[in-house]
């Protein structure tokens, strides 16, 4: 009977819940869910390549304008009306960079209407490589390769056009940057007011408030050092050209200043220019290439010294996320899109520091 009434209360006894910790299961809702901002991520570089006529412009305005408003600020101070104020810093912006502008393009017009004779003077220079690439024809056939390498010849200048279309803006997106960014930095108090005010929580509203003031104070900051940088960078690239005897040192000097607002690639191209330049100007290929190895030291420590010292204090910028942010936003807008994609990380970066602060959940250390 006992064991009877034992073995009947063993039968209604629960069995205990498992200790073991199982493996975490994707439900469905997050596949949904990432799905879905996969999608939305597509849709929105869809619309921002296709509607490149006016999202490059607008944003190119608000970058800018985010970047001088504390030049607005600044002439308010001595009571100069924002309104005004706006205005004086475009016309003062616009007359520096057509002074750039009026240094690179009169070479470049000189140069352009010689091509044909710069072509026959590169092309008669470049004949110190046929041994090399006869040599290497020979060992091609060597080994079995059934494909032959054609003698030198200079590239074809068709893509000139083409090139100048891409990088030239219309007069409609100009026109709508212009009075953008105008219009940006008279009202950029208001704007941020109103965007503040649009969250009903005391707590979003300072967070908002926190984000923009520091948007505003880094863009400005980085305009301002980036900008003396990069004069420094062309005055050392003009003395290198004047002390090497290149041929109009002050346009490449401005040449390469306006450069260096894109990073990586901006030095490259004009590296290549100055080679291209030398090799012409100069009766031997290694006195054509003195001007060019200066630039590059003269690249490399301004890039992995001076750079990082100044701008690397003030926010820190991974260099795999530049080269990234770099190579999408070239492939996005073009030429522009490298010149915002620094400025862009950077908000990106303050975004994110802001809503998602150290002091939040993290990852185990390792």
């Amino acid at each position: 009977m006992a064991s009877a009434t034992q073995g009947t209360g063993n039968q209604g006894t629960p069995v205990p819940d498992s200790k073991l910790e199982l493996p975490p299961v994707i439900s469905r809702a997050e596949v949904v869910a990432f799905a879905l901002v996969c999608l939305l991520v597509i849709v929105v570089v869809a619309v921002l390549y296709l509607a490149r006529a006016f999202f490059l412009p607008t944003t190119m305005a608000f970058i800018v304008g985010t970047m001088l408003s504390p030049a607005a600020s600044f002439l308010e101070r001595y009571r100069i009306p924002r309104a005004l104020g706006a205005v004086l810093i475009v016309v003062a912006v616009g007359a520096a960079v057509a002074f750039l502008v009026g240094l690179i393009a009169a070479p470049a017009m000189e140069w352009g209407s010689r091509l044909p004779e710069l072509g026959a003077t590169l092309r008669e220079k470049m004949h110190v490589f046929d041994r090399p690439l006869q040599l290497w024809q020979e060992l091609q056939s060597m080994v079995g390769g059934s494909e032959t390498l054609a003698s030198f010849q200079l590239p074809k200048f068709e893509w000139v056009q083409p090139t100048l279309e891409f990088l030239s803006p219309t007069f409609a997106e100009f026109l709508l940057f212009v009075a953008t960014l105008i219009l940006f930095i008279a009202s950029w108090k208001d704007l941020r007011r109103a965007l503040v005010l649009t969250f009903g929580d005391r707590t979003a509203r300072l967070r908002t408030l926190r984000i923009l003031n520091e948007i505003e104070i880094h863009l400005g900051n980085y305009l301002l050092t980036v900008t003396m940088i990069n004069v420094g960078v062309g005055i050392v690239t003009g003395v290198i050209c004047a002390a090497t005897g290149m041929p109009n040192p002050a346009g490449l000097g401005a040449l390469a200043a306006t450069l260096n607002f894109i990073p990586i690639i901006g030095p490259v191209a004009m590296f290549a220019v100055l080679v291209v330049v030398g090799v012409i100007s100069f009766p031997t290929i290694g006195g054509g290439l003195v001007a060019a190895a200066c630039f590059a030291v003269a690249t490399f420590l301004e890039g992995h010294f001076v750079t990082p010292t100044i701008v690397g204090r003030r926010l820190a910028l991974n260099a795999l996320a530049v080269f990234l942010a770099l190579a999408f936003w070239t492939w996005l807008w073009g030429p522009m899109g490298a010149f915002l994609s620094s400025p862009l990380l950077i908000v990106a970066l303050i975004v994110k520091e802001h809503l998602m602060p150290v002091n939040s959940p993290q990852l185990p250390e390792d």
